[in-house]
């Protein structure tokens, strides 16, 4: 990443906390103050105590040096509380624009990440920029202000020696960056296959019952060693960049010191130093070795965070596809429900609908039939506004749905299908999914007309009983009628039936029917069905095959009419008959 994007990634995340950032920098030139006069102390000490002088200056030598060292490691705990809080806040922040962003993204981006996948960039690649954003800019300045200032206090005490101390930093810092720059590259990789390994392990964990059921264990095992077989070498060749930068450092710093030892014996024979002086040459030696040491951990943390920032910008840079129309208003009540000539595919040389055109009118019902792939449950896609298409223009109450809010379009649209969703949270929150202005007299109001009443009698709690993610303690049924709950709750306009009642038992399947009558009161409904007996409530019918529509009408027209396909399948009880 070039200068330009952390500035980008900086100013948004770090810069809000500027108070927090300037109480630190107020820390650090304390600590590097402190840092710089205690070796003066030292020496001070020393050649005092070569005097064989009063004992008083000693005594106060030793409180200030007790002082201020209690006094720096103090604001050391301070410095250290208040960076990693300042990293959780910005790392925090980020997660939540992540997040944010990804349930913005459009379905053909989620086909095509898996859930693990997402969750490493969400997570993985944030937690390596906490120290980039607690510490990194402050402590890389304070580490750089602290070797200027040893530098600085060594030229005061002799030229040789500050020219000798700058030129061991000056080789120290070039070999650490000429060894980063060779190890960035592999911890991009590093991170990618991170990312593809826990996405195929989260993939296999949801899917444990059927992978046992098929026997597939096997197959899947062989995959996860063969990911274990292609990270390992990225993982030895990313430690061996770490390695070769602490190897450097250890061997730079045992150069220093050998420095310092022949240029303080030089000047020691010359008689133009005091063995105090000695002292706080190596002493400021020692302590240069602590920046260097650090610069090089932050360049370290630099090149994870390199990585990491290139993913998640690469992340931020994918734009929907999907975007908010300019708002139009659309009415309460029932909606009609149009599409004009639309053709959609999710492949675009592959199209799944051709040319669909029926209208549908306020209120009425729509019975939706055909085999499976032939475009069904694309039509209640599309109306959602997960897809758009490529060709033609679908419209509720009248309007292009593209000239829709996404919010308003999908407040108006409800879908329910076979796999329901239950979420780890309350019984209210799984209804209402969050909406805190819906009261919980209504919500149990539409228990009680779901037939649910006795299931919330039985909930410990009431509305506040958890419920486990997946819908564990519930049976299919009980499921499937909480998700009707929520259809009554959020009052839309058009209601769209996924074989919405296929999981449930012929007795708990009747004991919804006058609920169902109830839903479809004063709304538009499409109802997409594989069985003959569920669109009998229908109004019109409306077949598909290969994405065309093949028959449309009247459904008491069409079962009348012997010619009509409709009625040669209630005829022989089939979903569909040959030509």
């Amino acid at each position: 990443m070039n200068v330009q994007q952390y500035s980008a990634i900086l100013k948004r995340y770090l810069l809000p906390h500027r108070s927090t950032l300037a109480f630190l920098a107020l820390l650090l030139f304390v600590s590097i103050g402190l840092q710089l006069i205690n070796p003066q102390i030292i020496r001070f000490f020393i050649d005092t105590a070569q005097s064989a002088g009063d004992m008083k200056p000693l005594y106060i030598a030793a409180a200030l040096f007790i002082g201020f060292s209690i006094v720096q490691q103090g604001v050391s705990i301070a410095a250290a509380y208040f960076s990693e809080n300042l990293g959780w806040k910005t790392t925090n922040r980020l997660r939540s624009d992540l997040v944010e962003h990804c349930l913005s993204l459009d379905m053909s981006f989620h086909k095509t990440q898996t859930t693990g996948s997402i969750i490493e960039r969400v997570d993985g690649d944030v937690n390596s920029l906490s120290n980039f954003f607690s510490s990194f800019l402050i402590h890389l300045a304070g580490n750089f202000l602290l070797m200027l200032g040893i530098l600085v206090l060594l030229y005061r005490e002799n030229v040789l020696v500050g020219a000798g101390m700058t030129v061991f930093v000056l080789f120290a810092v070039f070999v650490i960056q000429w060894i980063r720059k060779f190890a960035v590259p592999v911890w991009a990789k590093w991170r990618q296959a991170n990312a593809e390994f826990y996405g195929f392990i989260g993939e296999q964990l949801e899917g444990t019952e059927d992978t046992r059921a098929n026997g597939a264990a096997g197959f899947v095992m062989n995959k996860f060693y063969s990911f274990i077989r292609r990270m390992l070498p990225l993982r030895t060749k990313a430690f061996l960049g770490f390695a070769s930068m602490w190897i450097t450092t250890i061997i730079v710093f045992a150069l220093g010191n050998a420095l310092a030892f022949a240029i303080s014996a030089y000047l020691w024979k010359q008689q133009s130093i005091s063995f105090g002086t000695v002292y706080l040459i190596f002493y400021y030696t020692e302590l240069l070795a602590k920046p260097i040491e650090k610069i090089r951990t932050q360049l370290e943390d630099l090149q994870k965070a390199d990585a990491s920032l290139s993913r998640i910008r690469e992340l931020l840079s994918i734009k929907p596809k999907i975007t908010d129309g300019p708002g139009a208003p659309i009415q309460d009540g029932p909606l009609a429900v149009e599409f004009q000539d639309v053709t959609f595919g999710y492949e675009e040389d592959s199209p799944t609908i051709r040319s669909l055109q029926f209208l549908l009118e306020p209120g009425q019902t729509l019975g939706l039939l055909g085999r499976t792939g032939s475009g069904k449950s694309t039509l209640a896609r599309l109306l959602l506004r997960f897809y758009d298409p490529q060709a033609g223009a679908v419209k509720i109450g009248g309007i292009d749905i593209r000239e829709l809010k996404l919010h308003d379009l999908r407040r108006k649209v409800a879908l329910v299908t076979q796999n329901i969703e239950i979420l780890e949270g309350t019984v209210r929150e799984n209804l209402t999914m969050y909406d805190e202005t819906i009261p919980d007299s209504r919500i149990i109001e539409v228990l009680d007309d779901l037939g649910l009443h006795s299931w919330y009698a039985s909930l410990p709690l009431g509305l506040d009983t958890p419920l486990a993610s997946g819908g564990g303690g519930l049976s299919a049924g009980e499921a499937q009628l909480l998700a009707f709950a929520r259809v009554f709750l959020t009052d839309p306009g058009l209601v769209i039936l996924d074989e919405a009642s296929s999981r449930l038992d012929p007795i708990t399947e009747r004991h919804i029917e006058h609920a169902i009558d109830k839903l479809l009161q004063d709304r538009t409904c499409i109802l997409i069905a594989h069985r003959l007996a569920t669109v009998q409530r229908a109004d019109r019918i409306v077949m598909l095959e290969g994405g065309v529509v093949i028959e449309q009408g009247n459904r008491a027209e069409l079962a009348a009419d012997p010619r009509s396909r409709f009625h040669r399948m209630l005829a022989v009880g089939l979903e569909e008959v040959p030509v």
